[in-house]
């Protein structure tokens, strides 16, 4: 799971046309209604009249929605992205005798110590797996049904994954599996129904965002917590006891739901300006009759209220500031709108999709298997159980503190470096985290982590603004959920590298390592080398265009 970071929260519609330049997707011709939806319009068409409709920010008081922010961002803390938190727990589960029931019998292909390892695992791999998958249908439910209905629905299953993880040795099936399968659901269900929040106070979006994923980074940390009162109580606060203290979390969300929050999601800048340039229809002179005239003032009167509850909420200059600087940043990115004329399907099969889908793929993979394996590899790699142990710890700390801190760094390389540049610098500490993650040295190993909790959000917060940038908004649902939905199930490798690591390499974690770096530095380089071919084709074009422009301007033939 990622911050899905974009230029703007506002989809960009482009008008049709038969002309396939990048010129044709500018950015005047937008549709402004807000969408997470991913699925293709012929598949999932709009709803009738009983859609939920958006609400405007100046209808709601400011106190509310100052409340309604901090609510989302406390809640978001305890539920967003808690399963991420796997190595804190995991030593934990461990140590309670997760699976030692299964594993103890005899005959089985593996150890018992590998069998509880591959259990556990499979237990992250599967919640990585829905985290994923799970934006899919979150989308559509989120369009047609509002924000309220997806704090519910993911209430629901945070409430059902602890009762699971809590009652789990009562069970006649995996209660860990499928508690932990639960908790992933319940955590993007309740994240991504908050980013509409952002448009609570227009003036500052990118602070609530950041707000709001500094809380899903930082609520990975919920477990390490957990751990530490575990440990201090040497063992007597089990999981059992936690996930029952837990449930209060989504009692509390659901109250929430039904008396603070929204139950509409609010309206987008484009929308609130449609609603301003919207032409008030004029009845000819000699039609106009007494209530005829009155409606037509009250109209008038509405529309002035309108105007003025829009300005007080976003500043009378502030949308052509905001113009002015998604312009620049589209200028700086070299590749902006590239792909923007063209159908969802001519973007996926085009290879600025499939390329960056490969990148991702391998890199999720590797970013997930080091979370589900880092102890058992320092382990094998130091000999040392008290080691890994200690590293453990301070990757578990280092994790949210990391995405947190690189949230304000991650938008300004974005925003003032060009795409090629962003996806060589993703390249190029991606090498270098592989690199430290092979050398059995301690310097190596505390490099690496401190590289990897900052590398994890930019990865995930390049990809989103890749697709964005290249593919535009039109499409972004479909394009950047079909990514990170094929990452996700993709992310079923883990079991297979689990087999290898433990099984045919004999718990040398050397092997794999070697092999996700050598795939990754591959397909990267191939990835940055046809960006920057075509980074440069473009403009030479524009440059050209440009030149020819210049060359016939009327005042050069005088």
């Amino acid at each position: 799971m990622s911050l899905h970071r974009v230029a703007s929260l506002e989809t960009f519609a482009i008008l049709p046309t038969d002309q396939r330049s990048r010129r044709s997707s500018d950015a005047s011709a937008r549709a402004r209604k807000l969408t997470f939806n991913p699925l293709p319009q012929e598949w999932d068409p709009p709803a009738g009249l009983d859609q939920l409709h958006a609400v405007g920010a100046f209808e709601v008081p400011r106190w509310k929605r100052l409340f309604q922010v901090a609510a989302a961002v406390v809640y978001c803390l305890f539920a967003s992205g808690v399963v991420f938190g796997y190595a804190a727990i995991k030593p934990v589960l461990k140590s309670e005798g997760a699976y030692r029931d299964i594993c103890s019998a005899p005959g089985g292909l593996v150890s018992e110590d590998t069998c509880i390892e591959i259990h556990l695992n499979l237990m992250f791999t599967v919640a990585a797996v829905a985290t994923n998958v799970a934006a899919l249908p979150i989308g559509a439910i989120l369009d047609h049904y509002g924000p309220r209905v997806c704090g519910v629905l993911g209430s629901l299953f945070l409430a059902i994954g602890a009762a699971l993880m809590a009652n789990e040795s009562r069970l006649p099936f995996d209660g860990l599996l499928f508690g932990y399968l639960f908790l992933a659901l319940g955590g993007p269900f309740t994240y991504i129904s908050s980013f509409q929040l952002s448009n609570a106070f227009p003036k500052n979006s990118g602070l609530i965002l950041a707000l709001l994923t500094g809380a899903f980074d930082a609520s990975s940390a919920l477990f390490l917590v957990y751990r530490i009162i575990f440990q201090k109580s040497e063992g007597a606060f089990g999981h059992q006891r936690f996930f029952m203290v837990y449930l209060i979390v989504p009692v509390v969300i659901v109250i929430l739901q039904f008396t603070l929050m929204p139950s509409q999601s609010y309206k987008t800048v484009g929308e609130l300006v449609e609603e301003i340039e919207e032409p008030v229809a004029e009845e000819p002179e000699d039609q106009v009759d007494e209530e005829t005239a009155l409606l037509q003032e009250e109209e008038r009167q509405h529309r002035a209220d309108v105007i003025e509850g829009i300005q007080s909420v976003l500043g009378s200059a502030k949308a052509d500031k905001q113009a002015k600087r998604e312009e620049r940043k589209n200028e700086i990115s070299g590749v902006w709108g590239v792909m923007h004329p063209y159908t969802s399907w001519e973007q996926i099969k085009s290879p600025w999709f499939i390329l960056i889908c490969a990148f991702t793929v391998i890199q999720m993979t590797r970013i997930n298997y080091f979370v589900a394996t880092i102890r058992a590899q320092y382990e094998a790699m130091f000999g040392s159980i008290e080691k890994a142990a200690e590293i453990n710890e301070f990757f578990d700390l280092a994790l949210p503190i990391g995405g947190i801190i690189s949230i304000p760094f991650i938008g300004m390389i974005l925003d003032h470096t060009s795409t090629v540049t962003v996806l060589a610098c993703l390249v190029t500490c991606a090498t270098t985290i592989g690199v430290l993650g092979i050398i059995p040295q301690t310097w190596a190993a505390y490099g690496n982590i401190c590289l990897f909790v900052l590398y994890r959000p930019f990865y995930y917060t390049a990809v989103s603004d890749y697709s964005a940038k290249v593919f535009g908004f039109r499409t972004f649902g479909k394009v950047y959920g079909t990514i990170i939905c094929l990452s996700g199930v993709f992310n079923f490798s883990q079991s297979g590298l689990d087999f290898l690591f433990h099984q045919t390499f004999k718990g040398n974690p050397l092997p794999v390592n070697v092999m996700l770096l050598s795939l990754g530095l591959a397909v990267g380089l191939g990835l940055v080398g046809f960006v920057a071919i075509k980074a440069k084709m473009i403009k030479r074009k524009m440059l050209s265009e440009e030149a020819y422009g210049a060359f016939s301007d009327p005042r050069w033939n005088h």
